[in-house]
């Protein structure tokens, strides 16, 4: 059973950083896409980054674009999320997730929360 554990969340004032972290247990296959996602009360959960586990390269959501960061670990089976200059509306519960595709996941952390103050 494929486990994602998401740590690095809290609260910060807008043009703020934080970065969170992803530990997929066990080594992903070459195949696997791993992702984030967020969520806010209310709404669905929306794509934020992905990113190829093989070739390590990254898509980005034009709202994110330009400040957050995916990046990979090997040694650690970990991915980050690098987030700059934070704005309000970056406000949400932040999501790992892990699948094949861009922009999708089959399989979810617990997720954390981010908070993002004006």
């Amino acid at each position: 059973q494929v486990q994602l554990q998401e740590s690095g969340g809290g609260s910060v004032q807008a043009g703020g950083s934080l970065t969170l972290s992803c530990v997929h247990s066990g080594r992903p296959y070459s195949s696997h896409v791993m992702g984030w996602f967020r969520q806010t009360p209310g709404n669905g959960r929306e794509w934020v980054a992905s990113l190829r586990w093989s070739s390590g390269r990254t898509y980005y959501a034009d709202s994110v674009k330009g400040r957050f960061t995916m990046t990979k670990d090997n040694t650690k089976n970990a991915v980050y999320l690098q987030m700059n200059n934070l704005r309000p509306e970056d406000t949400a519960v932040y999501y790992c997730g892990r699948s094949i595709n861009i922009g999708e996941a089959n399989y979810w952390g617990q997720g954390t929360q981010v908070t993002v103050s004006s």
